[in-house]
């Protein structure tokens, strides 16, 4: 009896992610928050700018694109306005300030890329604290955590990074430093000091 492997062309397609990391007093909050109540994100706590997506491009095509997208993109501050709830998600909301849908909007420019119905119109920026939260669970976990007030309410974010998920891991492809106000803009074709080349 033979022994059939997919093809690179059935495997499947790994989610790439342009994310904000939140500073280390919140992040490490949100993490013990987690393991005290034994529930979990999708990764550690991060700020997608857009919904994960797919593509048909190499990782280093896909950072070349988006160092292109993201170029001369201000640093901008982010604001946590609190915990909200859905069915099987609970996370601390960002607000959706005019620089934060211009950045999203921006993203989404990013292509050839799939798009996700929480693009766009639907896109509401967050901190995940609880993925995949059972029914009965709900209301017992929102009673722990509602009144409960993060450590920092706003943070300033001076870089983004592209991630990409397969197979259950997330790994971090590349960082995308951001300009701070008052600095000149990135020479076209010229790679920020700080970043490290990203591997393919």
């Amino acid at each position: 009896m033979g022994l059939f492997l997919p093809t690179l062309d059935d495997a499947p397609s790994p989610l790439y992610s342009i994310v904000a990391w939140p500073p280390e007093a919140l992040d490490s909050w949100l993490r013990r928050l987690q393991d005290r109540l034994n529930v979990r994100g999708f990764g550690l706590p991060h700020l997608n700018v857009r919904a994960p997506f797919q593509t048909p491009l190499r990782s280093a095509e896909l950072v070349a694109v988006c160092r292109d997208v993201l170029r001369g993109q201000p640093a901008f501050d982010v604001q946590v306005r609190g915990w909200k709830q859905l069915p099987g998600v609970i996370f601390l909301e960002c607000e959706l300030s005019p620089d934060l849908r211009a950045l999203h909007d921006r993203t989404l420019s990013i292509e050839p890329s799939s798009r996700a119905r929480y693009d766009g119109p639907e896109y509401r920026p967050h901190l995940t604290l609880a993925l995949g939260v059972l029914k009965w669970a709900e209301p017992i976990l929102w009673e722990e955590i509602q009144h409960l007030t993060p450590p920092v309410t706003h943070f300033r974010v001076e870089a983004l990074s592209l991630t990409r998920e397969h197979r259950g891991e997330v790994q971090e492809l590349h960082t995308f430093p951001l300009l701070e106000t008052g600095a000149d803009p990135e020479p076209v074709g010229s790679t920020p000091p700080s970043a490290e080349p990203a591997p393919s």
